[in-house]
């Protein structure tokens, strides 16, 4: 066999491998690209695995030089996103609400470049047909739709059993993550730092450094995990 040949398929086996153990070092984040930047990432790797493939074998040193300084850069900005959550919103964005108590957000659909022909398609995409369902809508970081239905339209109907049901006084919704207290979403529902130092004081924790997760929950109520 042609000694080009044989070359191709030597680089071609150790691309496979290389490119291999670092799809399964870099996790399971990576591999489902949860947000753009991962999607980006996960799209250069692909990229320059295939040129290492391709492209002139000269240079195939080089590119591979090239994959594993990407991969290691992509390690090390996830690093830092796991412990810095400022890091985290400037990579993978925050939640934002598009549809708050049955009423659209014009300004937050025109802070995400969202039309309202893409947010109605992405509503019937979770089989409903009609905003007046809608409690609350959240566009998440990867670009989903989260939908919470008005009471009467949840699961069982219970406007078909004749009941009025009342809406939840809150939208489920965290307060704390890794420690830091997330001060946008606790003025979202109305609270203040004093009453959940005092949900913290009654579940026996002294600062919110010691949470590692707080939600706010529906019938507003607490749900604290420490950090042990």
């Amino acid at each position: 066999m042609n000694t080009s040949y044989l070359q191709i398929i030597m680089e071609t086996v150790i691309t496979f491998f290389v490119l291999l153990a670092f799809t399964r070092f870099l996790g399971k984040k990576q591999l489902s690209h949860l947000t753009f930047f991962n999607y980006i990432t996960g799209i250069t790797i692909g990229s320059i695995a295939a040129n290492m493939v391709i492209i002139d074998t000269i240079t195939y040193t080089k590119e591979l030089t090239s994959l594993v300084v990407w991969c290691a850069l992509a390690t090390f900005i996830s690093y830092i996103s796991l412990k810095s959550g400022k890091v985290r919103t400037i990579l993978d964005g925050q939640p934002t609400i598009v549809i708050k108590k049955g009423a659209i957000d014009r300004k937050a659909l025109s802070a995400t470049k969202i039309n309202l022909d893409d947010l109605t398609m992405m509503i019937r995409q979770h089989q409903i047909f009609s905003i007046t369902e809608i409690d609350y809508a959240i566009l998440e970081p990867n670009g989903s739709l989260s939908i919470l239905k008005k009471p009467q339209f949840q699961e069982t109907q219970k406007s078909d059993l004749n009941l009025s049901p009342s809406p939840p006084p809150f939208i489920p919704i965290e307060v704390i993550t890794d420690g830091k207290l997330l001060e946008r979403n606790l003025l979202e529902t109305g609270m203040s730092k004093a009453w959940l130092q005092e949900q913290l004081a009654k579940a026996d924790v002294q600062s919110i450094e010691e949470v590692f997760y707080a939600e706010i929950q529906s019938n507003g109520q607490l749900f604290i995990q420490k950090m042990n």
